[in-house]
């Protein structure tokens, strides 16, 4: 059985006003009939309301991909050189593990990305404390940029770095994100 599964609430609707997603099956078999009957039964189904708002989303979806993946860049380009970051991780990054795949798989490289601050965690967290322009939240996909410091929401066996803050690059003008995490890092 082939299932794709796709959160509406992140690009796709765009707006961080949807909570949703979408699974689509390769064949209207048995086993998809079943999933279908545990959606109806628990009530997952989307109002006619949300699947606008995704819908309206969808819309502009290409352009906003264009600005998020483009504003990602200019901020991985400057957080690589930056003194105070000790590693950036993201798939547009050349000679970087996996570049390679992320090249023949991707049209771009996506708005997300994770860094790695210099001296640990209370680091980390004072940087993210420090962003005006950022707002600390786990999500992603929306117009405005986002950061989280993943391991203070992890279980306490969690592998994620303890120094490590994941960034949803938004749409707005990346001087101003570089010009906020330079402030932040300083």
């Amino acid at each position: 059985m082939d299932l794709i599964l796709h959160a509406t609430t992140k690009y796709l609707s765009g707006q961080h006003d949807v909570l949703g997603g979408a699974v689509v099956a390769k064949r209207d078999d048995d086993f998809f009939q079943r999933i279908r009957t545990l959606q109806s039964a628990g009530g997952a189904v989307p109002s006619p309301f949300e699947c606008w708002l995704v819908l309206r989303g969808i819309s502009t979806l290409f352009c906003r991909m264009v600005v998020h993946c483009e504003n990602a860049g200019k901020v991985v380009e400057f957080l690589s050189k930056h003194p105070a970051v000790e590693a950036v991780h993201y798939p547009g990054l050349k000679n970087r593990p996996g570049n390679d795949i992320a090249v023949r798989q991707m049209a771009r490289p996506g708005g997300m990305l994770s860094f790695q601050v210099r001296g640990g965690k209370e680091r980390a967290i004072a940087v993210a404390g420090k962003l005006k322009l950022f707002t600390r939240a786990t999500s992603l996909g929306g117009p405005q940029s986002l950061i989280d410091h993943r391991c203070s929401i992890e279980p306490p066996d969690s592998r994620t770095p303890a120094n490590l803050l994941r960034v949803s690059v938004g749409l707005e003008h990346p001087d101003d994100l570089i010009a906020d995490l330079e402030q932040a890092l300083a």
